[in-house]
């Protein structure tokens, strides 16, 4: 089946979606490179490759530290308001961050603690801003939305990576980082310009009973919970082929450069090539369907990937893991939005993304320290067998697990954001 990229698109029929697409992207082509020119660095300052690790983990940590906070306040805080505060401070640690490279070398321990701080603002603002999604388009096109987001990101894990080869060569580091500062306000512009729906009153309820009141209905859900299962597989046998792609270029291919960009590249790709296909999946076969398709194949696609003889079948496989790890993500995502009520969209968020910000890292760390040991093509392949047979497993053992996905709900005491935009009060904007 083709995909219909009439449906693929449709979310940009929606100018405010249209505009946040565009505003994410440009910040977040900004991010992946300074991303890389940290990395690069604090790796030549110190001659240390370890601090790149620890660099990378500053800014991912506080996503498994601080998502259930961050999924409370953005169901008790305007979320526009809140996208603002948290963006306004990823500005000024770029900025500080700039400042610290034109000033000379930073020490790889101020660089740590500005990306810390930085990471720390992302956490608490992402699960408003995956939460806001649902609001700028009808409930027929959050899946397409969502996937459109993904999308994104992973376009600008291509582009800015290439970027920052080429505006370190000519402007030095600070020019990177000078440039992620600027990249923000064109995100922080595009939400500036919204009026979205306020948040649920919170009678007065404190933060820590909002976090359990999220936990209780995602324990609630038969269907939440199979999502959340999955998505914690997910994250400590899958995810860690990410953060191994380096190393499998070096190691397995001897093409440390040359390998690193094509394979990271090909994944790349596929997971834009799922983005524009999920729509069209899901209005075909609908969510329960695709998501245990894709649960059943991306194993499959794992393995051979692990075992492929050459750089070129490598990529080509890396490609195929890359469309079905995007399209399980976003899945997983996609039910989670569309179960949840509004006032608990950002705490049911909140779970999914403290799941992989946990879990990631331990999967990447142990896989890593088994690689060292019996290879990475061995561990790879492992770590996808073992997940396959834990889902299918899952699905002997709890067959009702999987069937309690049948339908997506989708709540019926909200207004659709499209098709109503002037029914109901709004926070200012």
């Amino acid at each position: 089946m083709t995909a219909n990229f009439s449906q693929a698109f449709a979310p940009f029929r929606h100018r405010r979606f249209a505009l946040l697409w565009a505003g994410a992207f440009i910040s977040n082509v900004g991010t992946w490179m300074e991303a890389i020119g940290v990395g690069i660095l604090v790796t030549t300052s110190t001659g240390k490759a370890g601090w790149a690790g620890l660099v990378a983990a500053a800014g991912f940590v506080p996503t498994a530290l601080l998502a259930p906070l961050a999924g409370a306040l953005a169901d008790r805080v305007p979320r526009r308001t809140l996208l603002l505060t948290t963006t306004s401070f990823q500005i000024l640690f770029a900025a500080l961050l700039t400042a610290a490279a034109s000033a000379g070398a930073p020490s790889p321990g101020l660089v740590t603690l500005l990306v810390f701080g930085a990471g720390c603002a992302n956490a608490i603002g992402f699960p408003a801003y995956q939460a806001m999604l649902p609001d700028l388009v009808p409930r027929a096109e959050v899946p397409g939305a969502i996937a459109l987001s993904s999308a994104q990101w992973n376009l600008g894990r291509v582009i800015g990576p290439v970027l920052a080869g080429l505006v370190i060569s000519l402007g030095g580091y600070e020019l990177a980082f000078f440039m992620n500062t600027v990249s923000f306000f064109a995100v922080f512009a595009v939400i500036a310009s919204f009026r979205l729906p306020p948040p649920t009153p919170s009678l007065g309820t404190s933060i820590l009973h909002s976090i359990r009141e999220g936990a209780r209905f995602v324990r609630g859900d038969p269907a939440l919970r199979f999502v959340v299962g999955c998505m914690a597989l997910n994250s400590l046998f899958a995810a860690p082929f990410i953060a191994l792609i380096p190393a499998v270029a070096l190691k397995v291919f001897h093409e440390e450069k040359l390998g690193t960009a094509a394979l990271v590249t090909s994944q790349g790709i596929g997971a834009v090539c799922m983005a524009l296909s999920l729509a069209s999946l899901f209005a075909h076969f609908g969510t329960r369907r695709v998501m245990l398709a894709l649960l059943a194949t991306l194993p499959v696609a794992l393995v051979l990937y692990a075992l492929a003889p050459t750089l070129g079948l490598a990529v080509v496989a890396i490609f195929v893991v890359g469309f079905l790890y995007l399209g399980s993500l976003s899945t997983f995502t996609t039910i989670a939005q569309l179960r949840a009520p509004a006032a608990l969209r950002g705490r049911v968020v909140s779970v999914l993304l403290m799941l992989i910000g946990a879990l990631y890292p331990i999967g990447s760390v142990v896989q890593g320290a088994i690689a060292d040991e019996i290879g990475l093509r061995a561990t790879t392949a492992g770590a996808a067998i073992l997940l396959g047979g834990l889902l299918l497993a899952w699905r002997l053992l709890r067959p009702q697990a999987a069937n309690a996905l049948g339908h997506t709900i989708v709540t019926a005491d909200e207004p659709d954001p499209a098709v109503e935009p002037n029914a109901r009060s709004s926070e200012g904007g």
